[in-house]
């Protein structure tokens, strides 16, 4: 194909913060878009574009990780894992298992090969390495949990000594566990040390804060970010309003049935309405669920009132104007239908 065989089409993408006009040019090497509008009579391509979206919080060895090339998503946040084993995924080299996972959870993706894929679609991993949690914490007694994928903190000296190691392993984010319906959890102490060391690295920390008032606990303690939204009890509007102010939820809804669901659906509900920051995050791994956009948690956000561009904010999909990146489709602007744009989208 010949630049005089480019096909060009007036075309819609969001670029993280709005939707904006652009033009998407098809070649014999690949699809580019630029910003800008079309010049008039340019065909229209029906739909949004946009770059994979991410989901903030994984599990990757407890799942068939090299699905992920040929997923929907760009980005994963892995929120708790053996440090030698992500640290390896991540860099591209194999990935072998260093124990026992546990009888629970046999998982082929602990030992499976990495399958070859070109640079563009192999996804980006962010991960915290293992969970930090109290001696005999959650998750130290489930069988589900993969061998060094959880470290149990003595005390706060001993909470940053764990900070220092994740830093070292590589982590972009660390992860405390204050879950308080399964066993012991980190004390006040502790959780200030991880939090103040972690800040020394500009490492966010991210809680699994479950139980009656824990999640308020470990943002008073300095904690951003909360790996699900609460769901334990209801919240009152002031503590709704004391999280929009401090901390990022990471969705995880769709995991939950009947009165749990509906707690984190009014909670949910009212943190997005006093402008707290919402983020997309399936907690893949915890359950069958898709190596890939798991559409059941759209659905769950909508429900909650996170539409629009809302949603595809939380989505945080890569900058669609980077050259070589692959873009999605979002037919009616709806990330549940979204497929890897092709020149055959270009052909109706």
């Amino acid at each position: 194909m010949t630049p005089s065989d480019a096909v060009v089409h007036a075309a819609r993408f969001f670029d993280g913060v709005s939707v904006r006009d652009g033009m998407l040019t098809s070649t014999g090497g690949g699809m580019t878009l630029v910003a800008g509008a079309a010049p008039a009579g340019t065909p229209r391509l029906d739909g949004l574009v946009t770059g994979r979206f991410t989901d903030h919080h994984v599990h990757l060895q407890l799942v068939d990780h090299t699905l992920l090339a040929g997923s929907r998503l760009g980005t994963v946040v892995d929120l708790g894992a053996e440090p030698g084993w992500i640290r390896a995924l991540t860099d591209n080299r194999p990935a072998h298992n260093s124990g026992d996972s546990g009888p629970a959870r046999p998982d082929r993706a602990l030992a499976a090969p990495n399958r070859a894929v070109s640079p563009e679609l192999r996804p980006r991993i962010r991960y915290a390495g293992p969970f930090l949690t109290a001696v005999g914490g959650y998750p130290s007694d489930r069988a589900w949990a993969p061998a060094g994928s959880v470290r149990e903190i003595a005390d706060a000296d001993d909470a940053a000594r764990a900070v220092e190691e994740a830093a070292a392993a590589g982590a972009s984010i660390i992860k405390v566990v204050a879950h308080s319906e399964a066993g012991a959890v980190l004390d006040d102490d502790a959780i200030r040390a991880i939090v103040h060391r972690a800040a020394e690295h500009r490492l966010p920390v991210v809680a699994h804060a479950e139980g009656r008032g824990q999640a308020q606990r470990v943002v008073r303690l300095g904690v951003t970010v909360l790996a699900h939204a609460p769901f334990s009890e209801r919240l009152t509007d002031d503590e709704i309003a004391a999280q929009a102010a401090s901390a990022t939820w990471i969705s995880t809804m769709a995991i939950h049935d009947d009165e749990a669901r509906a707690i984190v659906t009014d909670n949910m509900s009212r943190f997005a309405a006093a402008g707290g920051v919402v983020v997309y995050g399936s907690d893949m791994g915890n359950g069958p669920m898709p190596v890939d956009l798991r559409e059941a948690e759209i659905n769950v956000l909508r429900d909650a009132g996170v539409d629009g561009i809302a949603l595809l904010t939380a989505l945080a999909p890569a900058d669609p104007l980077i050259a070589g990146a692959p873009l999605l489709l979002l037919p009616d602007d709806d990330p549940n239908r979204a497929h890897h744009l092709t020149t055959t989208d270009l052909e109706h």
